[in-house]
């Protein structure tokens, strides 16, 4: 939960600082409670943030965080400025959770280790918070992927008011996914999945040395995918070379 909202700040390239937890419990579960406890205050240690208040009731099962952070004046990465002829990239790999929540709603089967693996990047996001503070000065545009690639890709395009054009053969997903899925599934989960909370983030052709750098002293792999364009719409290139159509973009949070 709290990995969720670190990674709102990463996709801005802030320094996340101080959060707001707020919580409804129907009963107090002491052992539950301090697992949550300790899961929690490990990761704001880890990310330097502090807990500033918040509120307890009982009532129905709810969790609220509010986080704050910091960023250089006059600097943030947004999602209304990407510009044609930009580089997209994407972060780490993306659809492992999603490839681990349709395992569990026995949409598909996983090999126990894959499995596990897939589990815990649903459980278990990371932030790309030393990411997207490299990226503020490089990158034109980013976002980090929660809702499913192509939904999150598309919301850079509507606020910047361009289209594009990505590789489906580009995305950057588990060469384990693709030798035990069948084509459509592992590409479903890395288009349309979620969960992944990795960047997408557009950049100018020119700085791709210096991407590349930055992520190599971050410890992430980012890839290419594709390229900004001034179409006004989202063109994803299958294998065969032919336009993929999907039949969903994502997780639609008022659908």
């Amino acid at each position: 939960m709290l990995a969720v909202n670190i990674s709102d700040m990463a996709a801005m390239g802030a320094t996340p600082k101080w959060v707001l937890l707020s919580a409804g419990l129907p009963e107090l579960d002491e052992n539950w409670l301090k697992r949550f406890c300790d899961s929690f205050f490990s990761l704001a240690q880890r990310f330097g943030i502090t807990l500033i208040g918040g509120d307890t009731t009982k009532g129905d099962l709810v969790f609220n965080v509010t986080i704050i952070g910091e960023l250089p004046q006059g600097q943030a990465l947004r999602r209304d400025t990407a510009k044609d002829g930009d580089d997209i990239w994407v972060s780490g790999q993306i659809g492992s959770a999603a490839a681990a929540l349709n395992c569990r709603l026995n949409t598909h089967t996983l090999p126990p280790d894959l499995f596990d693996r897939c589990h815990d990047r649903l459980l278990r996001p990371e932030p790309r918070v030393e990411l997207g503070q490299a990226l503020l000065p490089i990158a034109h545009a980013a976002q980090d992927i929660s809702d499913g690639l192509a939904q999150d890709l598309g919301h850079i395009l509507t606020a910047s008011s361009v289209g594009a054009e990505i590789s489906a053969n580009a995305l950057p997903v588990l060469e384990e996914l693709k030798n035990v899925l069948p084509h459509e599934s592992w590409l479903s989960c890395a288009l349309a999945g979620g969960d992944d909370y990795e960047l997408v983030f557009t950049a100018p052709e020119c700085r791709r040395s210096e991407i590349q750098k930055a992520a190599e002293q971050c410890g992430v792999a980012v890839t290419p995918i594709g390229k900004i364009n001034n179409t006004g719409r989202l063109k994803i290139i299958d294998s065969n070379g032919g336009e993929l159509k999907l039949t969903s973009l994502g997780f639609d949070h008022f659908g």
